[in-house]
C-alpha cells in the first residue's frame, strides 16, 4: 500500500495497490454470522499479544468471556494479535496455549484447533485488512502519512512544552506524495492514519457501565509502514469477519472506543457489544503490570505452586460478588461452572479490584484440603520431580509412599511448593538426611536420654506383620505413640510438648514436619531406628 503517491483515493480499485487480487469488503450481514441484538449465538474472543509471559489480565479476562459464553451456549474464540513484530515473542504463544489450558478456560477456536474463520494469527490475515484500509481512503476517511518519526518526535516535544494538546498536526492531510516530499521530515515508508472528524461520536453504551463518555481521538495510523495494521483497525475487522457479538476487555480500551466505533461507522458494519472490564490493581493501587509484579505473570501463579481451581475462583472473586447459598449467605468458594451458571454483567464491579494474594492463599488451602487425597499427590509430583526428590518416572513403591505422605501433609500446607520440603524425608537415604542448622540448634539437654528411651522402646517393636507383604505388623501409629508416651513422657517426666522434639528432629532433619507417629510408620522401623541412632551419636 505504500506505493500509492496520493494521500487522496487512488484511481486504483481496493486491494490492488500492490498487485494483490482484488477483495472485496464483505457486507455485515454476510460476514457477521452472529449478531448482538439476540439473534444470533453468543461469540465472545480473547486477543492477546505474544509479547512475552502471558499476563494474568489474560486469564481475566477469559474467565469472565467464557462464563457468560457458556451460560449462553455460545463459541468463545482464541485470537492471537501478533502485529507488534516489535515486541514479538517466539515463545508466548505456546505458553498461553498451555496457561489458560492449564486453568479449564478452553477456546472453541483458535490458531492451534483451527475453526470457521480461519486463520487466527493476525500476521496471517494481512490481506484481510487491505482493502478496509483501501476503502476508507477511497471515502476520504483515512489519509497516507509521509512523516518520519524525527518530525513525529521534534512535533510532540513543541506541544509538551507549550502546553499544546498531544496529537498529529495533519500536515499530511491533502497532499500528494510530491507535495509532501518537498516538505521537511519526509520518509518514503507512508502510514495510513484516520481522518477524525470534529463531530466524532465520543458517547457509548456499555454493559458494565452504562453510558460512557470517552475522550476525542487523535488521526490514529491504522496501517504502520511495515504493511502490518495497528490494534484498532484489525480489532474492528477481525471482530466483524469472525462475528464478535460481544467485546469484553480491559477499562484502558474506552479511550479508543471511539475510534472503533466510527470504523464500524464507516465500513457500515454492525457494533458489537462493549463491556469494559475493571483493571486488576497492586495493593498501592497502580495498574499490575508484569516488570513491577511477579504475580502479573500467568506462569508464576504454577510455578508458586497455586492450583488452577483456586485461582479461577480468585479471579471471579475480583469482579463479582460471592455466589449465594440457599439461605442467601454469601459463599467465597465455588466453581467456574457455578460462576457461569448464574452470571450477570450487571453484576460486575467497574471498580478496579485490588490484588490481594492473601486470598488467593486462602483459597489455595481449601481447594487442596478438598482434593482427594489421590489427585493430591499427583499435583505434587512436578514439584518433587523438579526439585530431584523423585525421578521422572516412579515406582508403584514411591508412589505408594507418597500417597501416604500426601495424606499427612495435605491439611498443612497452603501452596504446592510448601510439599517439597516436608516430603524429601521420606525419599532420602538414611545416612544422606541432612539435619537443618535450626532443628540442632533447638535440642535440649535431655535430647541423649529421650533419643536413648525412644530407641530402646522402639526396638521392642515387632514390625513382622501375618499379611500379605508383610501387612498387619504392630509397627503403625498407634502403637509407636503408646510406646513413646509410655517410655518419654511417663518413663523420663517431660511434658508431651517437649518430649518428641528431638525424634521430630531425627526422623526428619527439620524442626516442622509431618505427624511424628505417622512418619515413622511410613519409614519404617529400620530407618526410624537408624536415624535416631545417627542423631544419637551426634549429640
Amino acid at each position: 500500500m505504500s506505493d500509492n503517491t496520493s494521500g487522496m483515493p487512488s484511481s486504483s480499485p481496493p486491494g490492488s495497490a500492490s498487485g494483490d487480487a482484488q477483495v472485496e469488503v464483505r457486507p455485515a450481514e454476510q460476514a457477521r454470522r452472529s449478531t448482538s441484538d439476540g439473534s444470533g449465538p453468543v461469540r465472545t474472543r480473547v486477543a492477546p499479544s505474544p509479547t512475552g509471559d502471558p499476563h494474568v489480565g489474560t486469564a481475566y479476562m477469559s474467565l469472565f468471556n467464557l462464563a457468560f459464553t457458556r451460560q449462553q451456549g455460545g463459541q468463545f474464540v482464541l485470537r492471537v494479535e501478533d502485529t507488534d513484530r516489535v515486541r514479538f515473542r517466539e515463545d508466548s504463544e505456546a505458553q498461553l496455549y498451555d496457561t489458560l489450558a492449564w486453568l479449564g478456560l478452553h477456546w472453541d477456536e483458535g490458531p492451534d484447533i483451527g475453526g470457521p474463520f480461519a486463520p487466527y494469527r493476525q500476521s496471517e490475515r494481512l490481506d484481510t485488512y487491505r482493502p478496509y484500509v483501501e476503502k476508507l481512503i477511497e471515502d476520504r476517511r483515512a489519509y497516507y502519512c509521509w512523516c518520519s518519526k524525527e518530525r513525529l518526535d521534534q512535533m510532540r516535544e513543541v506541544q509538551q512544552k507549550t502546553k499544546q494538546p498531544t496529537g498529529y498536526d495533519r500536515l499530511c492531510v491533502g497532499k500528494t506524495r510530491e507535495e509532501r516530499a518537498e516538505l521537511p521530515g519526509f520518509t518514503e515508508s507512508p502510514v495510513v492514519r484516520m481522518l477524525i472528524p470534529d463531530d466524532a461520536p465520543l458517547v457509548f453504551d456499555d454493559v458494565i457501565r452504562g453510558k460512557v463518555s470517552a475522550p476525542r481521538p487523535d488521526d490514529q495510523v491504522i496501517l504502520k509502514a511495515d504493511g502490518f495494521p495497528t490494534y484498532h483497525l484489525a480489532v474492528v475487522v477481525d471482530d466483524h469477519e469472525m462475528g464478535i457479538t460481544h467485546v469484553v476487555r480491559g477499562e484502558e480500551w474506552i479511550s479508543s472506543t471511539p475510534k472503533h466505533v466510527l470504523l464500524y461507522q464507516w465500513l457500515g458494519l454492525e457494533p458489537p457489544t462493549f463491556a469494559h472490564m475493571p483493571l486488576l490493581r497492586n495493593i498501592d493501587k497502580s495498574k499490575i503490570s508484569k516488570r513491577k509484579n511477579p504475580a502479573a505473570r500467568l506462569t508464576w501463579f504454577r510455578e508458586q505452586g497455586y492450583l488452577p481451581e483456586a485461582l479461577v475462583n480468585f479471579l471471579a472473586l475480583l469482579a463479582y460478588p460471592p455466589q449465594q447459598d440457599a439461605e442467601g449467605a454469601d459463599v467465597e468458594v465455588f466453581t467456574f461452572e457455578e460462576f457461569s451458571r448464574t452470571f450477570d454483567w450487571a453484576k460486575v464491579n467497574p471498580i478496579g479490584p485490588i490484588f490481594d494474594l492473601k486470598k488467593l492463599d486462602w483459597l489455595n488451602g481449601v481447594y487442596i484440603r478438598s482434593l482427594e487425597v489421590g489427585d493430591f499427590a499427583g499435583r505434587l509430583l512436578p514439584y518433587l520431580v523438579t526439585e530431584g526428590i523423585l525421578g521422572e518416572t516412579q515406582s508403584l513403591g514411591e508412589l505408594a509412599r507418597l500417597k501416604a505422605i500426601a495424606e499427612l501433609i495435605q491439611t498443612r500446607i497452603a501452596l504446592l511448593t510448601e510439599a517439597p520440603a516436608l516430603v524429601r524425608p521420606f525419599f532420602v537415604a538414611d545416612d544422606q538426611l541432612v539435619i537443618d542448622d535450626d532443628a540442632r540448634a533447638q535440642l535440649k539437654d535431655d535430647a541423649p536420654a529421650v533419643l536413648d528411651a525412644a530407641l530402646k522402646v522402639l526396638g521392642d517393636v515387632d514390625d513382622h506383620g501375618p499379611g500379605v507383604l508383610g501387612t498387619g505388623s504392630a509397627w503403625n501409629a498407634a502403637v509407636i505413640e503408646e510406646a513413646l508416651r509410655t517410655a518419654i513422657v511417663e518413663g523420663l517426666g517431660i511434658k508431651p510438648r517437649f518430649a518428641f522434639g528431638p525424634l521430630r528432629t531425627a526422623v526428619s532433619g527439620a524442626r516442622i514436619s509431618p505427624p511424628l507417629f505417622e512418619s515413622m510408620e511410613i519409614l519404617g522401623k529400620t530407618s526410624t531406628l537408624a536415624r535416631l541412632r545417627a542423631l544419637r551419636d551426634s549429640v
